[in-house]
């Protein structure tokens, strides 16, 4: 009985080292990294400036591009006296070569006293993406002014100014 006894603890000892073996315990290394880029940022050259504006008493529109031509539609006429025009710039800058998304406001409110009118489709250029050549870009922005009936004269202003907002793809 006790060479059985022996021979089982050979044999259980012979598979847990057998088993030891073939399981080895194996490690690899790697290294941890990081780049810091330069933070991005945004900073207004002008403000968005449709000029001087004539209605004939009906609805119409003044669409400023990013290149800071407008156009006319309904019962907008734009007269030679255009006053300032021009499309809202901005200075972007950060890490050089990296791509970002702009991120354009929905609509802003103008006012005159109590009138009011709506300025939306903001578009720019860059369209939806830009990139940083050289560390900095120049974004202009445009938009539409939306003319009601008959709208009244004066100097119309936003209260608050509008939000454009860049971020690293």
């Amino acid at each position: 009985m006790r060479k059985f006894q022996f021979l089982t603890m050979l044999l259980v000892a012979g598979a847990l080292a057998f088993a030891e073996a073939s399981f080895a315990q194996v490690t690899a290394t790697a290294n941890a990294n990081a780049t810091i880029v330069t933070p991005i940022s945004i900073s207004k050259n002008a403000d968005l400036e449709f000029g001087n504006v004539a209605t004939v008493g009906t609805v119409g529109t003044v669409v400023l591009s990013p290149a800071g031509t407008r156009t006319s539609t309904g019962g907008v006429t734009l007269p030679a006296t255009s006053g300032t025009v021009n499309a809202a710039s901005f200075a972007v800058a950060g890490s050089g070569s990296y791509t970002y998304s702009i991120t354009l406001p929905t609509s802003v409110v103008i006012t005159s006293g109590s009138n009011t009118m709506t300025v939306n489709t903001f578009t720019s250029t860059p369209s939806l993406t830009g990139t940083l050549s050289s560390g900095a870009q120049t974004l202009m922005v445009g938009a539409t002014l939306n003319l009601a009936v008959s709208q009244a004269a004066g100097v119309y202003a936003s209260a608050t100014p509008f939000s454009v907002t860049v971020n690293y793809n």
